[in-house]
């Protein structure tokens, strides 16, 4: 008698397990199109390695993550509570769960360019409380039908495997699916290796682009033998970010005839509370996101020449009017200061503003007496000549506008002082290769800075700083929050794309 109930608990063990086996199978079909999404943030691969990799890692990791999902949830109830209808109905609660926060985290990572995790919570919480202040009746109704959705698919798909679990096992689907994804997945960390190895950046640029993937390099696995030095190495790369070869020289612009509203922008050293206080009566609005050099001779490069430092020779640089001044079409652009004081910094400044330009940009010390002489309706940016002093070389600082379709498309963008010539110039109609961004076009590549001794890179809200000695930190770039997360070498290899010879 105890026998036969034994053999009748390890039936039920075994039909559950085969049942979980094909659960897992839908769940991971279901699973691949939600990450699907998380290779439409990313720009498509431009070699074969790099597609290769794709299809590979995409089958594989999404697999392997259902799979684990199953080990470490639904495996265990099937053994502590063997009863079918009780075990299908909660692995569909479960799988549900588990859907969801995929669906989650990959809309976090299209928004701000990392997972969800402990280091990008506080990130995430921002993230998920805008939509929750600025669209609660929205977010509510699409959260509660994806995921009653969802449930009623589980349920469907927990019933099927069931009732179908000879059907399933007899169609000879179940081995060849097991190969493919179990292939994929070791196809993926080999090419992976070899890819470190060769320094194939179109298949290392795809690392972390899935949840939870963390691939063996060539570089580790020498490390484990002591065959190489991964301090010596790391420092060896980043001197090489820091100090590129192939810089792209400046092209001449290129100027077509263009109808566009008059602007102008106000430059002062600092803004004080005064000033505050009256650009937000007049409603103005404030960019909390806008980055510029601590230091003031870098700050002006960015500002007024719409470059970065390229050699040690700045003061010499600023002794020149930017070479672009000379390719405008005649009277479109004044740049001025209200005094000579600002002539010390930059001899070459008139004191004198042409009213007639479409584009101003002035230094002055009195934000009152300019508001006094312009167009209330006339758009208008203010900001400071530099950052405060930070503990980083680029830093957040002030930039307030009233402009109003620049406001809606950097909201929630991180720009720089080295955006404002390339917006300005794209007004008039001239553009070049900037490595900075026009804000109403901003370029694929995410953003660079290079300082006297921090170079910057920003993608979404991310940024990186790779000091002079070979040390770096990934922070938010809204809160200045540190991110507990390695050193990205293809975002900063994308980056220097910008300013390098293709």
């Amino acid at each position: 008698m105890v026998l036969e109930q034994n053999l009748s608990l390890v039936n039920k063990v075994n039909r559950l397990l085969n049942w979980g086996h094909w659960f897992t199978f839908f769940n991971i079909l279901l699973a691949l199109v939600i990450t699907a999404a998380y290779w439409w943030a990313e720009p498509a691969p431009q070699s074969f390695a790099g597609w290769v990799y794709l299809l590979t890692n995409w089958l594989g990791h999404t697999a392997f993550l259902c799979f684990l999902f199953f080990i470490l949830t639904i495996f265990p109830v099937t053994l502590i509570f063997p009863y079918q209808r009780h075990v299908r109905g909660i692995a569909a609660v479960l799988a549900t769960f588990g859907l969801v926060v995929l669906i989650f985290d990959a809309y976090v990572y299209q928004a701000l360019g990392y997972h969800i995790g402990s280091a990008s919570s506080e990130q995430t919480i921002d993230l998920l409380r805008q939509q929750v202040v600025t669209n609660l009746r929205n977010f509510i109704l699409i959260t509660s039908v994806v995921a009653a959705l969802l449930l009623v698919i589980e349920l469907v798909l927990s019933n099927f495997c069931w009732k179908k679990v000879p059907r399933l096992q007899a169609s000879g689907v179940g081995q060849p699916a097991l190969y493919l994804f179990l292939g994929c997945f070791v196809a993926s960390h080999t090419l992976h290796i070899w890819a470190d190895a060769q320094l194939e950046l179109d298949v290392l640029k795809q690392d972390n682009v899935l949840p939870f993937t963390y691939p063996a390099t060539a570089n580790t696995f020498l490390a484990k033998y002591n065959v190489l030095d991964l301090s010596r190495l790391k420092e060896s790369k980043a001197e090489q970010l820091q100090r590129p070869t192939n810089w792209r020289e400046p092209e001449a612009l290129q100027c077509v005839s263009q109808q566009s509203q008059p602007v102008t922008v106000l430059i002062l050293s600092a803004l004080s509370a005064a000033d505050v206080a009256l650009l937000e009566q007049k409603q103005f609005k404030a960019h909390q996101q806008h980055f510029a050099p601590v230091e003031t001779q870098s700050a002006l490069l960015n500002l007024v020449y719409g470059s970065m430092q390229l050699n040690k020779d700045m003061i010499g640089v600023l002794q020149q009017a930017p070479a672009w001044m000379d390719q405008l079409p005649a009277g479109n652009f004044s740049i001025s200061a209200s005094d000579a004081e600002f002539q010390k910094l930059l001899p070459w400044l008139s004191l004198t503003e042409n009213s007639a330009a479409r584009v101003k940009v002035k230094f002055s010390r009195d934000l009152a007496a300019e508001f006094a002489l312009l167009d209330a309706k006339q758009n208008t940016v203010v900001l400071t000549t530099q950052a405060a002093e930070s503990q980083f070389d680029l830093a957040p600082a002030q930039l307030y506008s009233n402009w109003p379709e620049l406001n809606r498309i950097i909201s929630n963008t991180v720009t720089q002082h080295l955006d404002l010539i390339p917006t300005l110039l794209a007004q008039l109609g001239c553009h070049s290769n900037w490595p900075g961004d026009n804000w109403f076009k901003p370029s694929v590549y995410p953003k660079l800075n290079l300082l006297p001794h921090q170079m910057v890179s920003f993608k979404k809200d991310k940024m990186i700083l790779v000091r002079d000695d070979g040390s770096y930190g990934v922070w938010s770039a809204g809160t200045l929050v540190p991110l507990n997360e390695k050193l990205d070498i293809p975002q900063l290899t994308d980056a220097l794309k910008r300013v390098q010879q293709q």
